[in-house]
C-alpha cells in the first residue's frame, strides 16, 4: 500500500559547505516555504556549531522543522526521519505553505522516497558487545570485518561513519544475515510514499572550489566556541563513545580536549574527513535521475525553475 502526497514539495540537496542554507532561506522567503532539515546531526540538541545549524536569526526569518528534536544520546535513524518528515510535510501543507526539504543526508531522502524499511531489532547484549569491540579494537578493524561479512555494506559505509559501521555489524551478529541482504528483501515489500508534485534540486561546483569552501568553514568552526560546546556536552554526561559524539567535527574536538591531538592537527584531519564525506555525498546523490543539478553560482536559475514548477503544481 502506497501513500500519495499531491501537494507541492521541494527538495534541495548537495554536499556539505556548498551553500544550501543561504539558498534555502531565499527560496523560502520568496515562495512561502517552511524548511524541513534533512540532516542526521542537526536533530540533536546542544550540538550547534559542529552541525552548522541555521542560526536563531535565520530560524526567526523562516520556520524550520526537525532541528533540536532529540538529545545526543538518543538513537535517531532514517525510520524516525520519515515519520517526522511526513508529519511536518502534512502540517506545512495544511497551513497553505510549501515544504522545502534541505540537507545532505542522502539515506534519509532515499528512505522518504523509495520506502521505509522495517526496523531490525538488536538485542541489548549484541549492541553492547559491538560497542565494546569498537573501544578495544578501533574503527579500522571493525570496518575490515564488515567488508568481509557484507562487502556491499562495507563499500558504502566509510570507516569513520561510526553509527552505520556499528549498525552493519549489529545486524549481522543479531540475525546472521548481512545488512545489504535485509535491505534487498525489504525493498520488495516496503510500503512507499509517492509524491506527485516533488521538485528535486541539487547544488554542485568544481571540486577544488568546494574544497576551498570546506577549508574556510572548518577554520571558522574549530575555534574556542566549538571547544566550549563540546566541553559542555561532555559535562552533561554525553560521552565521547556516543555515535553522535563520534561524528565529523565532534570526534576531532574531543581528541583535542582529551589531549590526543593538537588543534592544528585536528583541524587538518577534519578538513580531510569532510572532503571525503562531501565526495560520498556527491556519489550518493549522483545516482538519482530525479535531481536537477545547478552550479552554486546559478541561484537565479534555481529560483526561476522553482517558480515555473510551482506555477504548474
Amino acid at each position: 500500500m502506497s501513500q500519495l502526497i499531491t501537494t507541492p514539495v521541494i527538495v534541495l540537496v548537495g554536499p556539505t559547505a556548498i551553500g544550501k542554507t543561504a539558498l534555502s532561506l531565499e527560496m523560502a522567503e520568496r515562495f512561502g516555504c517552511e524548511i524541513i532539515s534533512m540532516d542526521s546531526m542537526q536533530v540533536y540538541r546542544f550540538m550547534d556549531i559542529g552541525t552548522a545549524k541555521a542560526t536563531i536569526e535565520e530560524r526567526n526569518r523562516v520556520p524550520h522543522h526537525l532541528i533540536d528534536i532529540v538529545d545526543p544520546d538518543d538513537q535517531y535513524d532514517a525510520a524516525r526521519f520519515v515519520m517526522d518528515a511526513l508529519a511536518a510535510i502534512t502540517d506545512i501543507s495544511d497551513r497553505g505553505k510549501i515544504p522545502l526539504i534541505t540537507g545532505g543526508t542522502g539515506l534519509y531522502l532515499s528512505a522518504l522516497i523509495n520506502g521505509l524499511f522495517e526496523e531490525i531489532s538488536i538485542p541489548r547484549e549484541v549492541r553492547e558487545q559491538v560497542r565494546r569491540r569498537l573501544e578495544r579494537e578501533g574503527r579500522e578493524a571493525l570496518h575490515r570485518e564488515l567488508c568481509a561479512i557484507d562487502p556491499a555494506s562495507g563499500s558504502r559505509v566509510h570507516v569513520n561513519d561510526t553509527q552505520r559501521l556499528l549498525r552493519g555489524l549489529e545486524i549481522f551478529h543479531a540475525t546472521g544475515v548481512p545488512w545489504s541482504e535485509h535491505l534487498r528483501r525489504q525493498a520488495k515489500t516496503s510500503p512507499r510514499v509517492r509524491f506527485s508534485r516533488m521538485l528535486q534540486l541539487g547544488l554542485r561546483c568544481a571540486r577544488e572550489r568546494l574544497y576551498d569552501r570546506i577549508k574556510i568553514r572548518t577554520f571558522q568552526m574549530m575555534g574556542d566556541a566549538f571547544q566550549r560546546e563540546v566541553e559542555s556536552l561532555l559535562a552533561l554526561g554525553y560521552t565521547s563513545k556516543l555515535p553522535s559524539m563520534q561524528s565529523i567535527g565532534y570526534r576531532h574536538m574531543v581528541g583535542c580536549i582529551e589531549g590526543r591531538w593538537e588543534r592544528q592537527t585536528a583541524t587538518a584531519a577534519l578538513i580531510q574527513d569532510t572532503r571525503r564525506y562531501a565526495k560520498r555525498q556527491f556519489t550518493w546523490f549522483g545516482r538519482s535521475r530525479d535531481i536537477h543539478w545547478y552550479d552554486v553560482g546559478q541561484p537565479a536559475t534555481v529560483l526561476a525553475d522553482t517558480e515555473t514548477f510551482l506555477s504548474h503544481a
